[in-house]
């Protein structure tokens, strides 16, 4: 049984003149980030490394009052401790604090007034090499009844710093904006989320459906869409057809969802002489980006295929693999998920997932190493592979989750988005060109996500076959 920690103060009268007390903590930059969201100071010197580099300190640097709030932390929990009044601060900041540096804060009592409990101390806070880089004096009034409590266990905390998704941004804006035809965009949603991508420099959209009903969701929404060029047709079914048609003659080299339904838009692609099929099984990919995991998550397929079969399953994983690929991840590790780790008879999930095993043993899918079945845990958690005694080059580190059906990928990507507090970026794959999929339920960072791995997607299979990409 783990012993109780204990917090205790010293009351005014067992405080003498010179006593001290210190607290240490290495800085990180989630303490930073925390800092940020408490205080609201965004300022860039502390959050913009780019911005950092240019200024005085060449570097990212703490707040000034991160590292005087351990001064607090001694007041509040050692000298005097629980039940201290806290009257005043004087503090001069000496030294910048930055990322990595440990940073201890000592107080010393200087002066005491016994009339009214009243305590001076000087504080210092020096780094690991002894340097000060605050320095100053505390007012308080002390305790003058004992306190001895249980310590309060600290909340976990995680942040989200959306870095995946910055990177994402950043790589796709190297390039020239994508022509993008837009199916049906008669929606404030679906139209901002155009003219988001365009005012970013990720797509040119070629707005395609009823001229008065975009121009009527642009007035109700306050976008200016004056730049883009607007294909005029009666409906969303006609609309379906002219975007795949404007990719076709070369026109577009991107589609994008507006407000009519998925498989509307899926059905003109998929629609004989609309030049758009590979061969491959089309499929949906989330790329999630899931605060408590060390890496980016693909989970596969979501959204478009309902119960595939073994070999709609092997142009699944595939897909996937190849667009983890175009994300800079050049040997994925696919999990090929299931409610067990070990085959069984009666669940078709495990049979299909030893069978794209064997599959990628033989070459039939290729680029990754590929794994299963593997329940979830164990696909993500190295503890839980561990404790089921799996040797795997795939288990608790998994790039890429394939699904059994499309219901346990909705539920699954759901709960990491609404439970998890992941982003989830969506894209179809699989066709000649990459279909960029939003709804409403998307905040901006998560579409303009969206359109940047269609983006990069589409530029990657330009260099591939010697195009511009608007050739396709």
């Amino acid at each position: 049984m783990t012993k109780t920690q204990m917090i205790e103060n010293r009351t005014f009268d067992e405080i003498a003149i010179g006593d001290s007390a210190n607290v240490s903590r290495t800085v990180s930059q989630q303490d930073i980030d925390l800092f940020a969201v408490l205080s609201g100071d965004v300022n860039p010197a502390h959050m913009d490394p780019a911005y950092a580099a240019t200024d005085m300190f060449h570097k990212v640097i703490a707040h000034g009052m991160l590292g005087a709030g351990l001064i607090s932390s001694v007041l509040g929990t050692k000298l005097p401790g629980p039940g201290t009044i806290y009257l005043g601060q004087d503090l001069k900041f000496l030294r910048p604090v930055s990322i990595g540096d440990t940073i201890t804060a000592t107080l010393t009592v200087t002066e005491k007034n016994p009339a009214k409990h009243n305590l001076t101390l000087d504080c210092r806070c020096t780094n690991q090499t002894g340097e000060v880089v605050i320095s100053g004096s505390a007012h308080v009034r002390a305790p003058t009844e004992k306190v001895c409590r249980p310590r309060i266990e600290l909340p976990g905390v995680q942040l989200s710093r959306h870095e995946r998704f910055r990177a994402l941004l950043a790589q796709a804006a190297g390039h020239e904006p994508m022509p993008t035809a837009v199916a049906h965009p008669c929606d404030a949603s679906s139209l901002g989320a155009a003219v988001e991508a365009a005012q970013a420099g990720l797509i040119t959209p070629i707005l395609v459906g009823p001229r008065a009903k975009i121009l009527k969701a642009a007035d109700a929404a306050k976008l200016d869409i004056s730049a883009f060029r607007l294909v005029d047709v009666p409906h969303s079914e006609a609309a379906a057809a002219e975007a795949v048609a404007l990719v076709q003659r070369g026109e577009a080299s991107l589609l994008m969802k507006g407000s009519l339904h998925t498989d509307e838009l899926l059905h003109a692609v998929l629609a004989p002489g609309s030049g758009l099929q590979t061969g491959r099984r089309l499929s949906h990919v989330y790329l999630m980006d899931v605060p408590s995991y060390p890496r980016p998550l693909l989970v596969t397929d979501a959204a478009v295929n309902i119960l595939p079969d073994l070999a709609q399953k092997r142009d699944i994983v595939q897909n996937a693999i190849d667009l983890a690929h175009v994300m800079g991840i050049e040997m994925p590790r696919v999990a090929l998920l299931s409610a067990v780790e070990t085959v069984n008879p009666k669940l078709r999930s495990t049979l299909d997932a030893a069978a794209l095993c064997k599959m990628a043993d033989r070459g039939q899918i290729t680029g990754a190493l590929v794994d299963g079945p593997l329940a979830l845990d164990n696909a993500i958690s190295l503890e839980a592979a561990a404790g089921k005694g799996i040797v795997s080059k795939v288990a608790g580190q998994a790039d890429i989750l394939v699904v059994p059906d499309l219901e346990a990928g909705n539920m699954l990507a759901k709960q990491l988005t609404f439970l998890a507090g992941a982003d989830a970026a969506g894209v179809v794959v699989g066709a000649r060109v990459p279909i960029i999929l939003t709804s409403r339920a998307d905040g901006e960072r998560t579409r303009m996500a969206s359109c940047a791995v269609a983006v990069l997607i589409a530029h990657r299979r330009a260099v591939t076959i010697g195009s511009t990409p608007a050739e396709g």
